[in-house]
Order: structure tokens, then sequence, then C-alpha cells
């Protein structure tokens, strides 16, 4: 009982310790990050497209 206190203790610190780090991003790194997730985005979708389009192909033919 003693060790599961002691570990939500360390846990509770370890957040705060977080939270006192932790700052609100800048526009410019939002912007970024909205870019490069977009970009990830249509790179997964053109290579799901790709790969049903060749599926495609294959059985049709």
């Amino acid at each position: 009982m003693r060790g599961a206190i002691v570990k939500i203790r360390e846990i509770l610190s370890d957040i705060s310790r977080t939270l006192q780090v932790a700052r609100k991003p800048t526009r410019e790194e939002i912007w970024t990050t909205f870019k490069i997730c977009f970009l990830g985005l249509l790179l997964v979708g053109f290579f799901g497209f790709t790969i049903k389009f060749i599926s495609t192909l294959i059985q049709a033919g």
C-alpha cells in the first residue's frame, strides 16, 4: 500500500514538472505542425489510392 502511494506521488511530481516547463506554442509552430500533418495525410491517401487503383487493374485484367 505504501509503495502505491509513493508511486502516485512520483507520477504527480513528474506531471507538475512537465507543466512547469510546458509553454503555449507560437503561431509559427502550430502552422508548421499543421503543414507536416497535412502532408502526411496526403502521402497516406496517395499510397492508399495507388494500391486500390493497382488492385482494380489486376482484378479487371
